[in-house]
C-alpha cells in the first residue's frame, strides 16, 4: 500500500532520516501514495543531499538536469553529481561522465568524461561500460583502441545491455575473428582486475 508507505516515510523523514527523505522524494516524483509533486520531491531530496547522502545528491542532480521542480540548471546538476560521484555513487559517476562528454554545465572535457565513466564501468554499470567502449572506439579522451572498445562492449553485452550488444556485433564484424579473440582475452583481464579491486574493498 503506497499510501501507508508514504505516511511511514514521512514520519521518519520529518525526524531527519536521510533514507526516508530520499524515498519520500521518490514517491513524489512517481506519484506513489501521494499526488505527484516535483517541487515537494526536490524539497525532500535537498534535505538528505545537504547532509551528504549520495543517493539524494544523485536524485537532486537529475531534477536539476531535467528541470523538474527547479529551473533546469546543468551547473547545479554537476555540483550534486560530483558530491555523490566522489563518494562512489555509480549512477552519479555515469551521469558526470555523460555531462563532461556533452559539455553541459561544464567545459567539454573527454579526459574527465573517461575518468568518471571508467569509475562507473569498473563498478559494473553497463551503460558506462558501453560509453567507455565508444570513447575507446572513437579515440575521445583516450588513445583510440578498438580492442579495448570491443572488450568493454562485450562486458556490457554480457549483462544484457542491448545497445552494447549492437555495438559489439558491429565492431566484431569490422575487426574480424583474430582481433575479436584478442578483445575477448582483454575483457577477461578487465573483469579479473575488477574482481580483485572489489575483493580489496570488502570488509
Amino acid at each position: 500500500d503506497y499510501g501507508e508507505a508514504a505516511k511511514s516515510f514521512r514520519k521518519a523523514a520529518e525526524q531527519g532520516d536521510v533514507d526516508a527523505q530520499t524515498d519520500l522524494g521518490n514517491m513524489y516524483v512517481e506519484g506513489w501514495g501521494v499526488t505527484k509533486d516535483y517541487g515537494e520531491a526536490v524539497k525532500w531530496y535537498r534535505k538528505a543531499a545537504e547532509k551528504g547522502f549520495d543517493r539524494a545528491q544523485t536524485s537532486i542532480g537529475i531534477m536539476f538536469r531535467d528541470g523538474k521542480g527547479v529551473p533546469k540548471d546543468y551547473g547545479e546538476a554537476v555540483k550534486w553529481y560530483r558530491k555523490a560521484a566522489e563518494q562512489g555513487r555509480v549512477e552519479a559517476q555515469c551521469e558526470l561522465g555523460f555531462i563532461y562528454h556533452l559539455g553541459e554545465g561544464v567545459t567539454k572535457d573527454d579526459v574527465e568524461a573517461v575518468k568518471w565513466l571508467r569509475k562507473a564501468a569498473e563498478q559494473g554499470n553497463a551503460q558506462a561500460q558501453t560509453n567507455l567502449g565508444v570513447m575507446y572506439r572513437d579515440g575521445m579522451g583516450v588513445t583510440k583502441d578498438e580492442i579495448e572498445a570491443l572488450a568493454w562492449f562485450s562486458i556490457a553485452a554480457a549483462s544484457g545491455y542491448e545497445y552494447a550488444f549492437k555495438e559489439r556485433t558491429a565492431l566484431e564484424q569490422r575487426l574480424g575473428q583474430q582481433m575479436s579473440l584478442l578483445a575477448q582475452q582483454r575483457s577477461k583481464e578487465i573483469l579479473k582486475k575488477i574482481e580483485i579491486a572489489k575483493a580489496k574493498v570488502r570488509p
